[in-house]
């Protein structure tokens, strides 16, 4: 803003004071026109919580008597009442006395800045200096000299919009999941023996197979028969009884398939069947995992040589070790492998809205924690969250969203403490930090939200963002200005402080970026966002912007019209015709 020069009205005249008594104040009075005064802002601004300004007052040569004392103090007059800033001292160079002095023959220039708390009535206040005189015994007072207008509260449009996270869910709609059996015969055999069929194994594998059938939900994938020889032998032996292991299993595994009602059996692909003559790779890993005596000889032999004749005939060399693997090794390579692969599908997004509400008991986490994300209205979303959060009381994620919707739903006690709740379980999760951090902003403890914020970084681009509101409310706005920026949030309150920022920068390129950034909020048809864009058509001198921008906004918020009323953004407009019809 520009600075102001007012000066000391020429007929102003000392209330107490009997000037003919005191020919030096009478002197004083006389060339007070030649009084300057100076104020930055000409309009005062409220920032963070105070308005601050800077009076300078500027005295002629030969004014100011050598034995006057000036007490100047700036007041704010506004509706309700009146603040006084710190006040300026000043004394002529023949008194005996601490304050600035100021010379008769020089004059000169003096200021004074403080600030005071900001009060919604010094929107229209007036700033004005009250100047007490003294000179010896005789006391006297200036009239009120008006020195700035104000006082321009936009940043009170900052919005309390801090950014809690909600804990995502882990919910798959289609897994998979298989089993495996293995049945084991005899050296040189192809026959599935009895005893084999009677396993553990092969028992669980068929009532897998059964169970999945009854499910419904379950679609099988595909089966996997993998038959082998042991490398002892020759090798037209072992590719013989290979296959028709292969062959064995895949007609007994049809067939109890073919019971079970499977589903898909004759699509192509759906079984896939290999024979390895030789299992070198089976034999290598057992023997890795073995303890058997000269181990690392019978391994570097594996490596030296690939013929399998030459292997054999290595390994068999090794005779005591040989007897060995005969015995333990040997036999669990002449198998056959069974594998079932299925895909479980989960419930329709349907299917999961309806259980969440009419039959939560009978989901999973999961399930209910994507129930809850597929929810429109905030009072479901917070019933189905509730539930997580007592049927699965040792998830932080469901005492945490149970938090996030009461901090939309501007219930910060009840989101307290559920939040609590879940750093109780997690002390360290950083998304449940940054939320305790916005119940601290909520409750006004500046301080304790930006411990959170700290402690929670990494949680997210809302943390940024929570942390830029911080500066901003304290007018701290170039800090403020780089923390939205790193947050890659475009909002309201950032497109406010890129405007704010202007009493600081004076570039008035800062309208047109933040005009950019409402350009981009999500509710473009709020009211404010109008607001707003009025003020900067005010500060741009674009008379058809505020206008229109100001109608639109007062019709979405009839509340707006008392609010532009008082606003001073607009103080330029008062006698125009159009502007009085908008807010009258």
């Amino acid at each position: 803003m520009k600075k102001s020069t007012v000066n000391i009205l020429a007929s102003v005249v000392f209330a107490t004071l009997i000037l003919t008594s005191c020919g030096g104040l009478d002197k004083m009075v006389k060339m007070a026109p030649m009084v300057k005064y100076e104020v930055t802002p000409k309009v005062l601004e409220m920032h963070g919580d105070s308005v601050e300004v800077t009076v300078k007052v500027s005295f002629p040569s030969k004014y100011f008597q050598k034995k006057a004392v000036l007490e100047i103090v700036p007041v704010l007059k506004y509706d309700g009442g009146e603040k006084s800033f710190k006040s300026l001292t000043l004394q002529g160079e023949a008194i005996q006395a601490n304050n600035q002095v100021v010379t008769f023959i020089s004059g000169g220039t003096y200021s004074v800045s403080s600030k005071i708390a900001f009060e919604e009535g010094m929107r229209q206040g007036t700033l004005v200096a009250r100047v007490k005189a003294t000179m010896g015994k005789t006391v006297g007072e200036l009239p009120e000299a008006k020195l700035a207008d104000g006082t321009m509260a936009t940043a009170l449009l900052l919005e309390k919009d801090p950014m809690p996270i909600a804990a995502d869910d882990k919910f798959v709609r289609v897994s998979t999941d298989s089993k495996d059996a293995t049945i084991n015969f005899v050296i040189n055999q192809a026959t599935i023996l009895g005893n084999e069929l009677k396993k553990e194994e092969i028992k669980a594998l068929q009532d897998f197979v059964a169970t999945s059938v009854a499910k419904g939900n379950v679609e099988f994938k595909g089966v996997e028969i993998s038959a082998y020889a042991s490398p002892d032998g020759t090798e037209e032996l072992n590719t013989k009884l290979s296959q028709n292991r292969l062959k064995n299993s895949e007609q007994y595994f049809v067939r109890e398939m073919k019971k079970s009602k499977v589903a898909g059996m004759e699509s192509e692909g759906f079984l896939l069947s290999k024979a390895t003559p030789e299992d070198w790779e089976g034999f290598k890993k057992l023997m890795q995992e073995s303890d058997i005596q000269d181990k690392e000889l019978i391994l570097r032999v594996l490596s030296m040589y690939s013929d399998p004749v030459v292997r054999e005939k290595e390994i068999k060399n090794i005779a005591a070790a040989y007897e060995v693997i005969a015995e333990k090794i040997l036999p669990q390579l002449r198998r056959s492998k069974l594998s079932v692969n299925i895909a479980i599908i989960g419930f329709s997004d349907e299917e999961l809205k309806t259980l969440s509400v009419t039959n939560p008991d009978t989901l999973k986490v999961e399930e209910l924690m994507y129930a809850a994300s597929l929810a429109s209205d905030m009072n479901t979303k917070l019933s189905i969250y509730q539930k997580v959060a007592s049927k699965f009381a040792d998830d932080w994620r469901g005492h945490n969203n149970v938090g996030y919707i009461y901090l939309k739903q501007g219930k910060v006690a009840e989101a307290k403490a559920s939040l609590l709740e879940a750093k109780r379980l997690d002390a360290s999760n950083t998304a449940v930090l940054n939320n305790l951090g916005v119940v601290a902003y909520l409750e006004g403890d500046l301080k304790a939200a930006q411990e959170f914020y700290n402690a929670a970084a990494g949680a997210g681009n809302q943390v940024s963002y929570n942390q830029a509101l911080l500066p901003a409310k304290k007018g701290e706005y170039e800090k403020a200005l780089n923390l939205f920026v790193s947050s890659k949030y475009n909002t309201f309150n950032f497109a406010l402080v890129k405007m704010l920022n202007y009493s600081i920068t004076k570039n008035t390129d800062t309208f047109d970026a933040a005009l950019g950034i409402l350009s981009k909020v999500e509710n473009q048809n709020a009211a404010k966002v109008y607001y707003l864009k009025a003020i900067l058509g005010a500060r741009k001198q674009d008379s058809d912007m505020l206008m229109n921008n100001l109608r639109t906004a007062i019709e979405k918020d009839g509340a707006l019209k008392e609010y532009a009323k008082k606003d001073i953004e607009f103080a330029q407009y008062v006698n125009d015709a159009t502007y009085k019809g908008i807010v009258e």
